[in-house]
C-alpha cells in the first residue's frame, strides 16, 4: 500500500525556517519524481516544488523560489522541503505527492495527509 506521511510543520515567526519531511512506503521511491503542494486557508492547492527521481533536478514555483529547497534521500525513502525566510503568506497545509504506478490502481496521484505550517507576524 502506498503511504506518504509528512512531518515537521509547526508555528514559526516571520523570517523563520522549517524543514518538512515526507516518509514514503509501499512503492519503489527512487523510481518516481515527487512534489510538494500546499493549500492556504480558504484557497485551492498550489504546487510549490518538484524533484526528479534521482534528486538531481528541482523546480520551484515563483512564490517560493529562492526561499525553499526540495531534496530527497532515496536510501531512506524520504522527501524533504527546507523552507527559509518564511512569510505569513506561507501559512498552509503542506503535502507531498507523487504519481505512482501500482498494479491495482495504475498510475494514480497519491497524497499524504499534510502538515500544518503557520507563520506568525
Amino acid at each position: 500500500e502506498v503511504q506518504l506521511a509528512e512531518s515537521g510543520g509547526g508555528l514559526v515567526q516571520h523570517g523563520g525556517s522549517l524543514r518538512l519531511s515526507c516518509a514514503a512506503s509501499g512503492f519503489t521511491f527512487n523510481n518516481y519524481p515527487m512534489r510538494w503542494v500546499r493549500q492556504p486557508p480558504g484557497k485551492g492547492p498550489e504546487w510549490i516544488a518538484t524533484v526528479n527521481s534521482g534528486g538531481t533536478v528541482t523546480m520551484y514555483s515563483d512564490s517560493v523560489k529562492g526561499r525553499v529547497t526540495v531534496s530527497r534521500n532515496n536510501a531512506e525513502n524520504t522527501l524533504y522541503l527546507q523552507m527559509n525566510s518564511l512569510e505569513v503568506e506561507d501559512t498552509a497545509v503542506c503535502k507531498c505527492a507523487g504519481n505512482i504506478y501500482t498494479r491495482t490502481t495504475g498510475s494514480t496521484d497519491y497524497w499524504g495527509q499534510g502538515t500544518q505550517v503557520t507563520v506568525s507576524s
